[in-house]
């Protein structure tokens, strides 16, 4: 399950933030943040629906999805961890499906079978629907509540996109409202088909994909 919720571009008369790669040692921290970020997310809630339970197990969840990151130098945040982004290069993805029972595995560990197979659900549905071409993919992004409203989610992903581009390569999202749509159309992503629906009433992400430039 992967996805950003909304990410404004910087803003054109502020100076670029200050970013930098994580380091493992910070990834408690970040996990916290994420899972704060994250509480009321449809996803989240549709995976976990007790709000007390999902307190308890988020941080744990984005802990191994930080390690997914983590493994590729894939985490890029502020100097004071008030903004996150998690994503992978193109050469990730092979190799995170060959590890997919070990992640599976810890994916039950932190949610139990019943949540972890929803969790699965969403990661199937999602791999249906991504690009066969070479791309970077951004996925999960937070920021600190007092943070917020100063562009630092989408210097972090525009960041990430310079580095696409000078590989040559695409980069992909998934937007989980119209406002992050919204968002992830000023950095020059589009639609990429039709959305990602859940079952039983579930939320919808939104497929986005921008081309190298």
């Amino acid at each position: 399950m992967t996805h950003l919720s909304t990410f404004p571009p910087p803003l054109p008369t502020a100076p670029r933030p200050v970013l930098r790669r994580a380091r493992r040692a910070e990834a408690g921290a970040l996990a916290a943040l994420l899972a704060d970020a994250f509480h009321h997310d449809p996803l989240t809630r549709w995976i976990t629906p007790d709000p007390e339970r999902r307190a308890r197990v988020l941080p744990g969840l984005f802990g191994v999805f930080l390690d997914m990151s983590f493994a590729y130098d894939a985490v890029t945040c502020t100097p004071d961890l008030d903004a996150v982004l998690l994503w992978t290069p193109p050469d990730a993805r092979a190799e995170l499906e060959a590890r997919g029972e070990e992640f599976a595995g810890r994916f039950e560990d932190v949610l139990g079978v019943r949540e972890a197979a929803s969790l699965a659900l969403i990661a199937e549905l999602q791999a249906s629907r991504h690009p066969v071409a070479p791309h970077y993919y951004a996925s999960f992004g937070a920021v600190r509540g007092g943070a917020r409203g100063r562009g630092l989610l989408g210097a972090l992903v525009a960041e990430v996109l310079r580095e696409a581009d000078a590989a040559g390569c695409g980069a992909y999202a998934e937007a989980s409202s119209p406002g992050g749509e919204a968002s992830a159309r000023g950095q020059g992503f589009v639609r990429l088909g039709e959305d990602i629906v859940l079952p039983d009433g579930g939320p919808r992400l939104r497929p986005m994909w921008r081309e190298p430039r």
